[in-house]
């Protein structure tokens, strides 16, 4: 590789996650806020995929024949459930201890997922394209956050969609997602996130925009202490998705 090339990838941020790889499929492990989350993201996924798509979102196999990347895949939290649901998948991730992981737990599941550690700005270079690409909680770890939006932009079909998962950088999401979760509740390990590191939702919309992408739908993601649940909210001062689209080619 080039070194003077611009890349996403952020060393530091690698090797974090690659330490903590043996515990991704933990539900009480250090990756439990993502599986507490999996729920409320992965019914968003599927039902905006469908009503795009003209599927229905309660069917067997709603998203066959699609072929979908997750990108910044870590452990395959969501490659399963959506190869489950018939989507050709693709995992992705700058880690090779993550793309392990995931590849030996999809096999001990029977599901087909096809893994690989490879970089967006490398697949969007092959000229990789997907009828969806799912960009969930990885945007604040990249070492540049252009690149990365714009590499994954570029691999999004003429019809095709875009989902986007982070932490807005706003005090109040310094106070609950940071000091909240990884200090006082420990949900987290301290560390996994730095406030400098946060996206605000304009800082997403403005390369999406410049690549082609129009914003469809915003929301707010909030979890409930009673429920033990995350659900959708109209606050995006915390954790917020976007949903993105590329026009259909006239």
């Amino acid at each position: 590789m080039d070194p003077t090339a611009r890349t996403t990838i952020d060393q530091v941020e690698v090797e974090r996650f690659s330490a903590m790889a043996a515990e991704w499929w933990d539900p009480q492990g250090k990756f439990r806020p993502l599986h507490k989350f999996n729920p409320v993201r992965l019914t968003y996924i599927r039902d905006h995929v469908a009503a795009n798509f003209g599927r229905d979102p309660r069917g067997d196999k709603p998203l066959a024949g699609l072929r979908i990347l997750d990108i910044g895949c870590g452990g395959g939290l969501l490659c399963e459930p959506m190869a489950r649901m018939g989507a050709e998948m693709l995992g992705a991730d700058a880690s090779q201890t993550n793309i392990e992981v995931a590849t030996i737990h999809a096999r001990q599941g029977g599901v087909n997922v096809s893994y690989e550690a490879v970089t967006s700005e490398q697949l969007a270079e092959r000229g990789e394209k997907f009828d969806v690409i799912l960009n969930m909680e990885v945007v604040e770890h990249v070492s540049d956050v252009d690149l990365f939006l714009t590499s994954c932009a570029e691999m999004v079909k003429p019809g095709g969609l875009m989902f986007i998962a982070t932490i807005n950088r706003t005090m109040k999401a310094m106070a609950l997602a940071i000091v909240g979760a990884e200090y006082v509740l420990r949900w987290l390990p301290r560390g996994t996130h730095q406030y400098e590191r946060l996206v605000r939702p304009e800082e997403i919309e403005k390369p999406l925009a410049a690549s082609g992408l129009r914003i469809i739908d915003r929301t707010g993601v909030f979890y409930n202490p009673l429920q033990d649940q995350w659900n959708l909210s109209r606050d995006m001062d915390v954790n917020y998705m976007m949903l993105a689209e590329r026009s259909k080619a006239v």
